[in-house]
Formats: structure tokens, sequence, C-alpha cells
């Protein structure tokens, strides 16, 4: 398996750090994240305009067609930077589905319209008691004429609340656990019985409450085959965490690096604190995590180069875990070393601190996924009795 970066690879990513470096300072990642939408449509333009927005999608719809090294690439940029634009909820989680999911017509009416910063999506999975679990859907979709009736409440919905529309999952059938039932549809936010409560969320990002009230959908607005959906979810579930791995990392890059700065600047008893042997050490085992993240946020981009769709589960499970572990570990090592200035909010540490701590509970913490490696290693795959 070859982890090198080719050519237009390195070329993608000296693009997308050079952008993030240079227009995207904590003080103005602040100012969008404050703003009524939670990011900056300029900025959502310029990532279309460089191309970014299409990365994972087919040519045809004005993508890349790129796939998990790609993602890497450009979600470590935008973790070294806090970025707030809806890059995983929109073109990741939503994107992969209608890609997977979806028919030419859909393909074109939607992917397209993604890649060109013309429309943003949010996918309304989880819900209040799902914990993590990809199959427990609750949400009902009652057939109606030619379409479907959907009821249900789907929670923490990443950019809910500015989504132009969302791809709602609901059980057609079936047990709440079951993973034969769940079907996908695309809903207008602003359609009669949807009630969209937005919020804004620790790390300064933004999420949604969606309450669904006898929805009606034609069958235009199905994805993929009714009660066959659970595949794609757990496709886009994978991507997702590909995304949020590689992010973590940036983030515990720019970690390191301020600490090890402050360490050299710092001054106690008239020499600068990283003088101290003690402190060396811990900024050498600060250093070390952040290498082992590194390279298993390489190997769950590179996941789907296993045939062993459990492999491919227990590798996503185990980089899910090991960059929680070690995003935690480099927070709280980088907040005492900086002693009361890293807590503030006028330092940016703290707010890495905080990111890192929301990645960690988006699709599964670190004890669902030390579950489920354990699980995986031991018996077949049963995502339910996780």
């Amino acid at each position: 398996m070859d982890f090198n970066l080719n050519d237009e690879q390195r070329m993608l990513q000296e693009t997308v750090e050079r952008l993030v470096s240079s227009e995207y300072d904590i003080e103005t990642r602040h100012k969008y994240a404050e703003s009524e939408e939670g990011f900056s449509r300029d900025v959502w333009s310029q990532f279309a305009e460089m191309g970014l927005l299409g990365v994972p999608f087919a040519e045809e719809y004005g993508g890349f067609g790129g796939g998990g090294l790609e993602l890497m690439v450009i979600m470590q940029a935008f973790g070294r930077g806090l970025v707030v634009e809806p890059y995983l909820s929109t073109v990741v989680l939503a994107g992969t589905l209608i890609s997977d999911a979806g028919n030419d017509a859909q393909r074109e009416k939607y992917l397209t319209a993604i890649a060109e910063g013309q429309t943003l999506a949010s996918l309304a999975h989880g819900e209040p008691d799902s914990r993590y679990t990809l199959s427990r859907v609750s949400t009902k979709a009652d057939k109606s004429g030619d379409g479907y009736k959907l009821s249900g409440h789907k929670a923490v919905v990443l950019n809910g609340d500015t989504a132009d529309v969302l791809v709602v999952s609901a059980r057609v059938s079936g047990d709440v656990d079951a993973e034969d039932g769940i079907a996908l549809f695309l809903v207008d936010p602003k359609a009669n019985g949807v009630r969209v409560r937005g919020y804004r969320t620790v790390d300064g990002g933004r999420a949604a409450e969606v309450y669904l009230e006898n929805v009606e959908v034609g069958a235009d607005a199905v994805l993929g085959e009714p009660g066959k959906a659970y595949a794609h979810i757990e496709r886009a579930a994978g991507r997702g965490i590909v995304a949020l791995c590689a992010e973590a990392v940036g983030a515990m890059e720019v970690q390191c690096d301020m600490t090890l700065d402050y360490l050299k600047q710092r001054k106690q008893f008239g020499v600068p604190i990283g003088s101290f042997q003690v402190l060396q050490h811990r900024m050498v085992d600060m250093r070390v995590k952040l290498e082992e993240a590194r390279t298993m946020a390489i190997l769950a981009a590179c996941n789907e180069q296993f045939e062993d769709p459990k492999q491919q589960l227990r590798t996503l499970s185990g980089a899910k875990l090991l960059i929680g572990q070690h995003g935690r570990f480099i927070s709280e090592e980088s907040i005492q070393l900086h002693g009361g200035i890293g807590m503030t909010w006028e330092y940016a540490g703290a707010h890495y601190a905080k990111r890192l701590v929301m990645i960690d509970h988006i699709l599964g913490d670190v004890d669902y996924h030390l579950q489920r490696y354990s699980d995986l290693m031991e018996g077949p795959v049963d995502d339910a009795a996780l």
C-alpha cells in the first residue's frame, strides 16, 4: 500500500494550505463563527472556485474523482485553520450519499450545485436515542400515493440550519435497530411540516434539531432503493471518520507548534522554560502522539483499499479511537504547559482543544469505537449490537 502523495495530491495540499494560512487566522475564524450563518459565504465561494467542493465527486458533475487521500489533504489543512465552513456536512456526508445512492438526475441536480457552491446540504440521520448506532432509526416513512410521509426527530444535524436540502433517513419497515428497512429522502427544510431549530456547538460550529411531522415527499425525493440505505449510510459515515481524523491531526499539529514556541519564549528563573528537561520530555510525548495519530489518519484514508469490509470498519474504528485519545492527551498537555493563558478565549489553543473534543463526539466517541473495535476483533460485524 503506497502512502505517498502523487503530484496532483501535493498540488492540492499546497493550494489548500496556502489559502488557510494566508486568509484564515484565528480572529477571522471567530468573526465567521459568530456570524448569523456561522461561516463565510465568500470563503465558500473561494472553495468552489478552487474546485475543493467537487473533489470527491465524478468529473461529469464538476468533480475531481478524488478519494480518501485527497479528502485527508483538504481536511488536515482545514484542521490547522479551524475552518468552520460546512465541508463535512455538505460535501463529505450528504454529498457521498447523493453520489452513491442517487440516480443520474439527482446527481446532476445536487452534486453539480454543491460543487459550484450554490447548494448546501446536511445529513439528518442521528436521533436523540441512537447513541452512534447507525442502524437505529425510529423516524417513520409511511407510503402515501407515489411518495411518502415522514415523521420523526433528528438530532445534532451538522449545519442543518443553513442547509438548502436535507438528506433524511427514515424507516419504511423493520424493527428500530434493523439494518434493513431504512430509506433516504431529499427534503426541503422549508417544506410544510419541517421545523429546524439551529444552535451553536461548544467549538463554535453550528448544528440543528430537525422535527418532521407528516412531511410529504414525492417519489423523486427517494435516494436509492427504499429499505436498502444502510450500506450507503455506513460508507458515508466511514468517509466522515476519514475527514474527522485528518482534521484532528491538523489541529494537533498546530497545538504542538504553539506549545513548542511558548516553551522557547516563556522564561522562568531567567531562562526559557523549554530548557527544563521534564518539559522537554512532555513535549516529546506530544510529538510522538501526533505522529502516531498522523499514521492512523493515513491508514484510515486508505481503508477502502482493503477488500474485507470488516477490516475496513476495524481500521476506521481504530483510527477514530486512537486519534480521539491522542487528541485529548495533546490538548491537555498543551493547556498545562501554557499555564493559565492556555484556557483564555483570546488564545487560540483553547479553541483547538474544544474542536478536538467535538470531533471525538461526532460519528462515535472513544468509548464507542473501543467497543466496536473489540467486537470486530472477536466476531462478525453487528453494528446494531454495539
